[in-house]
């Protein structure tokens, strides 16, 4: 994999999705090689473009002579729980480029506009020898937070005619982006949007190293802007490093991922103490009023320490 092998990062990747016992020792090992991939985070409401604006960025940047990977997020099957694989066929072209890598992944009930492996994958990505990894989230809107924690560079795409610009702006996470694409901007009403926009951006905190939020426009589905796009990607990330700024967003990306690690590590030690009859005594009396549901989960967190502690 660390030789960039497109089947062992597939093999690899697969075994991250199934939470292969051999994943985490693998991962441990690759970790010291990862950090050299620019991550580029592409999001915005659904329909807006952000696919088509994923395969142009990829054209472009292959243009450039550099590498890319590309992690596509995609919603859950009710049916079989897979992804739906638009991105992927979409992209299918791309594929046989051995400078690109594209992986399609379902978010299995995640909230947040990721899945639970995408920092993994990301990391597998980079450590492969890829120059650029672009994460193209889901398109839930509001709740997409998690592409802030995970990118290093955020673009948010928004596309005029979708009703109320400003409600759209806002179910688009405005606060969280780098820049602001307005895609499909040969229709009506690209200046009205660029001009809310604008508005908005004012009343917006500024960026603690002065990086001010720029607005490009783009017809993805010509290649319109996408040079000047990938231009502005390269100016943030000039300033993420000029400035200090990349080490800030590291250090939170890393806080998050670990209180994320132990939420869900309390969560299966947990799931485990409700075999002990202490711990379903515990629950009788919540259930009969005997105990507040708050001051239970606390001894139950006592109890799971307790337990950790005398393995040790």
């Amino acid at each position: 994999m660390l030789k960039g092998d497109r089947l062992a990062v597939a093999r690899l990747i697969s075994m991250i999705e199934d939470d292969a016992p051999q994943a985490r020792a693998i991962l441990s090992a690759i970790y010291p090689h990862t950090g050299r991939a620019h991550i580029v985070g592409i999001t915005g409401p659904a329909g807006s473009g952000k696919s088509t604006i994923t395969q142009e960025l990829i054209r472009e940047y292959r243009k450039r002579g550099l590498t890319v990977g590309v992690v596509a997020i995609d919603p859950s099957s009710s049916i079989t729980g897979g992804a739906i694989l638009g991105d992927r066929i979409r992209m299918l072209r791309m594929q046989s480029d051995p400078g690109v890598f594209i992986r399609s992944m379902a978010t299995r009930g995640n909230l947040g506009g990721l899945t639970k492996s995408t920092r993994d994958v990301v990391r597998v990505l980079d450590a492969s020898g890829k120059d650029v990894v672009i994460i193209e989230t889901v398109g839930v809107g509001q709740d997409e937070v998690d592409i802030a924690k995970t990118a290093q560079t955020i673009v948010l795409v928004n596309m005029p005619g979708m009703g109320d610009d400003v409600q759209t702006i806002k179910a688009g996470i405005l606060e969280i982006a780098d820049i602001l694409v307005i895609n499909k901007a040969d229709m009506p009403g690209v200046e009205e949007l660029a001009n809310n926009l604008r508005q908005m951006l004012s009343l917006s905190k500024p960026s603690p190293g002065g990086w001010k939020v720029p607005i490009k426009k783009t017809i993805a589905t010509t290649g319109e802007g996408i040079s000047e796009l990938v231009d502005e990607i390269q100016k943030h990330k000039e300033y993420l490093y000029n400035s200090g700024e990349i080490a800030n967003r590291a250090k939170s990306s890393i806080e998050s991922e670990m209180i994320l690690l132990l939420q869900e590590a309390v969560r299966n030690y947990g799931l485990i103490a409700l075999q002990y009859p202490e711990v379903r005594d515990l629950i009788a009396k919540v259930v009969n009023r005997e105990l507040e549901p708050r001051a239970a989960a606390s001894t139950l967190l006592n109890f799971i320490c307790s337990k950790l502690s005398s393995r040790s």
